[in-house]
């Protein structure tokens, strides 16, 4: 499916993403473009409709509505930081019951998600999302290798994350604990996308690319 898109254009996503939140009117979000083209890269087909499990601010479910071979796309989250000025539709729920019927959606997404869930909730809510999802999960997240990756992930959350509102604590994961995760929850990972450029230069030094994992899980 990725070999029919191009990649984004990161001033195509600053306007879409700048009428919804005032920081891009003079920021360029090349991290988001990057984050985009990285989910593209594994998305399986067009799907009838997504649900966005994490939204934040409920932005980068709005881009994917807008950049995505998707015909609809709903953003739900435990705090409602959602823009009013968003298309989409949102919703908050309680964080344990996703507020829909089974099998309702035909793919969902984890955007930066997963490592603030607390480790004893994760597989349930995978489960949750397989409940009311019936096909694959795409998941953008990070990826640990030791202690040393902890501290950098950290202090790349403190940086994107403060200045939005958005969570700071976190619980990063392994290879073998994606692995594990997948398992124990119904799916298993069957596509990783390629290391993608995140970062440059002295950035790329201080935080490496392969920090960044875009995964797509698909039901079992």
């Amino acid at each position: 499916m990725n070999t029919t898109m191009s990649p984004i254009d990161p001033r195509l996503l600053q306007v879409i993403l700048s009428r919804h939140l005032a920081a891009y009117r003079t920021r360029v979000p090349i991290y988001q473009a990057t984050m985009l083209d990285s989910l593209r890269e594994v998305w399986a087909a067009r799907h009838r409709n997504l649900l966005d499990v994490g939204g934040g601010t409920g932005v980068i479910a709005q881009a994917m509505a807008e950049l995505f071979p998707v015909d609809e796309v709903q953003a739900v989250d435990l705090v409602d930081r959602f823009c009013s000025s968003l298309s989409v539709p949102t919703r908050q729920y309680d964080g344990k019951t996703l507020p829909f019927a089974d099998a309702i959606f035909e793919a969902a997404t984890l955007n930066n998600v997963v490592h603030h869930v607390p480790v004893t909730a994760r597989s349930d809510l995978l489960r949750e999302i397989r409940r009311v999802v019936t096909g694959p999960l795409y998941i953008k997240d990070h990826e640990r290798c030791g202690t040393l990756d902890n501290l950098r992930l950290m202090a790349l959350d403190a940086i994107g994350n403060i200045p939005f509102g958005g969570m700071i604590w976190a619980r990063y994961l392994t290879r073998a604990e994606w692995e594990m995760l997948a398992a124990n929850s119904g799916y298993r990972i069957a596509c990783r996308a390629t290391p993608a450029r995140y970062r440059k230069s002295l950035g790329a030094l201080l935080f490496p690319n392969r920090l960044e994992v875009t995964m797509r899980f698909e039901p079992v």
